[in-house]
């Protein structure tokens, strides 16, 4: 019975272990990072927001029902003339036909009116299209920016991701340095000890061990920080360790190919020019709107009134109503020059995008061939890395086996090992460089989306 409880206890613990660490590959990192970045989410909020106004655009073009009403309490009612001033004839329409004494009275004192209105746009200068069509490329340009903003986050991703990859190799290299350099300080110590070196020697080789320790340290931090960068990134919690995929490959796959700018793909696939061009239209939309305040408006009206009291037939403390159907006009005749300064305006700032456009598809040009002949420069470094390596592993074999045999001195054993740390580390970046370049191509190219694989 012990011995079970041992043994589950244990796989509970490796289980536990297991479950805390989790092992991700590129892409689930880019979607955790897609789903938890605040603001990607923002900018979703924002597709949503342009594409209600569109649909609040989209109701102009119908009929606007109102209606209203009012109520009014008045202290007193009103007397159309002043029997008293007739003197003796007052008094005999008193007597004898005080219902005459009413004829000048309205009863006012509690007024209500109420009314539904029709209102219909027939021509209002083309404002009702433009601000239609300016709230469809509103909403277009929100799904632009959200796009621009989902590469930005995917670059990042990727960025951190091959960060940690190389900073998880250089760990490597620089514990198997150590302890290269601690087995190179034993045997040092054991040949001072036999005569055969110097102290010279054995603190030479100290001094290189310390300097290998203090870099090691600084790795480790390195790579502390950025695991932790990356979780933040994912949405994750910075005390849970996080592993990757890539981080036990020591050789990255590569494919050596030259690569060539398009320069025409870029323009149809960033987000930069589609949102500019998005902004021109807008700007130019405000020029037609401008010029839609200086036109006649033309609407249709229809109304239903009634009051109480009613005086269609007579004052009466009756509810009556009427309608009525009627054509309105506005012609605008004081403002053509504020009207003329206003156009002026917006055509400037359309003019401003179209330049703003135009410095882009420049910028982005030139970007996508620097982002081309780095990815290329990226490849040939990449190339010599690997013969360099392979010269400086060959050079500290030789170098290993010379001092091992007393022929070589440790001085030049250990310029064999900077040597060789030196390659491999450089290799290292190359390989990071080849990918990081790839990836910025992409983006330079306005391609690097939550499909393109690692």
């Amino acid at each position: 019975m012990m011995k079970r409880f041992i043994v589950l206890s244990i796989l509970l613990v490796y289980v536990g272990i297991t479950y805390s660490q989790q092992t991700l590959t590129l892409e689930e990192c880019r979607n955790l990072a897609v789903r938890n970045n605040k603001e990607l989410q923002i900018s979703f909020r924002k597709i949503e927001v342009a594409e209600y106004e569109k649909k609040a655009a989209l109701t102009k073009y119908f009929p606007e029902l109102s209606a209203t009403g009012a109520y009014l309490w008045n202290q007193k009612n009103l007397r159309l003339f002043d029997l008293t001033k007739l003197g003796a004839v007052s008094d005999l329409i008193e007597t004898f036909a005080p219902d005459l004494k009413d004829l000048g009275h309205l009863d006012i004192q509690n007024i209500w009116i109420g009314g539904v209105s029709l209102v219909q746009p027939v021509f209002m200068g083309g404002k009702i299209v433009n601000y239609n069509q300016i709230a469809q490329y509103a909403k277009e340009l929100a799904e632009s920016m959200n796009n621009r903003k989902l590469q930005d986050v995917v670059y990042q991703i990727d960025e951190t991701y091959w960060q940690v990859v190389s900073l998880t190799n250089k760990k490597k290299l620089a514990d198997s340095y150590v302890s290269l350099l601690q087995k190179m300080n034993s045997d040092v110590t054991e040949m001072i000890n036999e005569g055969v070196a110097t102290q010279a020697d054995g603190l030479s080789v100290k001094v290189k061990l310390n300097e290998a320790e203090m870099a090691q340290t600084k790795v480790d931090n390195g790579l502390a920080l950025s695991r932790m960068l990356l979780a933040q990134f994912c949405g994750l919690s910075l005390e849970e360790p996080v592993f990757l995929a890539d981080e036990n490959i020591e050789r990255l796959p590569m494919q050596e190919r030259k690569l060539s700018a398009d320069v025409n793909e870029a323009f149809m696939n960033r987000q930069e020019l589609k949102s500019l061009d998005l902004v021109s239209k807008i700007y130019k939309k405000k020029e037609h709107i401008v010029l839609a305040d200086m036109l006649p408006n033309v609407a249709f009206s229809a109304n239903y009134l009634i009051t109480n009291p009613s005086s269609f037939n007579g004052l009466k403390n009756e509810f009556g109503g009427m309608f009525n159907v009627g054509v309105m006009l506005r012609v605008p005749l004081t403002n053509w020059w504020e009207g003329s300064y206003k156009r002026n305006s917006a055509r400037a700032e359309t003019l401003i995008a179209g330049l703003e456009l135009e410095e882009a598809r420049e910028k982005i040009e030139l970007q996508v061939n620097q982002s081309v002949y780095k990815v290329n420069e990226a490849q040939k470094k990449l190339l010599a890395s690997s013969k360099n390596l392979e010269s400086a592993e060959e050079n500290l074999r030789y170098a290993t086996l010379g001092f091992e045999e007393g022929v070589i001195p440790a001085l030049n054993l250990m310029e064999a090992q900077t040597a060789w740390l030196s390659a491999h580390s450089d290799l290292i970046d190359a390989q990071i460089d080849v990918k990081l370049t790839e990836v910025y191509l992409t983006k330079a190219l306005g391609k690097l989306t939550l499909d393109e694989r690692e």
